[in-house]
């Protein structure tokens, strides 16, 4: 499904942030396991650059591939296999993969990533996840039987993801940014976890920063923002913005 956006208000086309020239940039919202949702919007994104031909065409995925929905493995091993021949990819770090890999090092953190959907990511590399008060010796078993059965591709692939990317006009991060702080200053905590003093600010902050991570029923168009975390693990409703000069539209399952 292609939308196109009108805000209300909205400055005329000339004033619009702009993609690089002769790219058209697809920019991938939170996936949480959805293996089926990804693989329709590929689908989509694919039908829609053969209709529009682009010197350049990247995907930026904005993290939160892990947790939530059934198929997390899944997720990650058909990024791996290159799904969109001839597109550059970008692969932003979500707060998701980050207590993932947190895990590995510090068992602690479990309960929090189980209560956050870490159990169906146990589950998707057919590892039993611990009960809620599970002791320290049966949540360091848990630990170990992840390390041995995720894939070395899949460790290096959540190891190597990217705090943020900039094309033209727009900023690309998983949650956003601290305002007030330049773009090129950003801490990664801000990157991958802020929400009310980002959601909250008016102020332009160099770019438009385009994120996910929090959740609207639909793409959420601010002068100085654009969110399209839609919910998929639980809407099926997986969103993908589509820039292309000043032009913005959305694709979604």
């Amino acid at each position: 499904m292609l939308k196109r956006f009108f805000g209300a208000g909205r400055k005329p086309a000339a004033a619009l942030p702009k993609a690089p020239e002769n790219s058209r940039i697809y920019a991938v919202g939170d996936i949480h396991g959805r293996l089926d949702l990804l693989r329709r919007l590929h689908g989509l994104i694919s039908d829609d650059a053969a209709r529009h031909p682009a010197t350049r065409r990247v995907v930026v995925y904005l993290g939160d591939y892990v947790d939530r929905g059934e198929d997390s493995a899944g997720v990650i091993d058909l990024l791996l296999g290159d799904p969109l021949p001839g597109f550059e990819s970008v692969y932003l770090l979500g707060n998701h993969e980050e207590m993932m890999l947190d895990f590995f090092e510090d068992i602690s953190i479990a309960r929090s990533w189980m209560t956050n959907g870490g159990a169906d990511t146990l589950m998707s590399y057919r590892v039993s996840p611990p009960m809620i008060f599970a002791d320290e010796a049966v949540v360091t078993q848990v630990q170990q039987d992840l390390a041995g059965r995720l894939p070395e591709p899949h460790r290096a692939f959540l190891e190597g993801l990217s705090l943020s990317h900039q094309e033209g006009d727009y900023f690309f991060a998983h949650a956003g940014i601290r305002p007030g702080v330049p773009l090129e200053k950003q801490e990664k905590r801000d990157l991958i976890w802020i929400r009310n003093p980002f959601l909250e600010s008016e102020q332009a902050h160099g770019k438009v920063i385009v994120h996910g991570h929090t959740i609207t029923d639909e793409p959420d168009f601010r002068r100085n923002r654009i969110g399209i975390d839609t919910g998929a693990y639980a809407t099926g409703r997986l969103t993908c913005l589509l820039l292309e000069g000043s032009n913005r539209e959305f694709l979604q399952t």
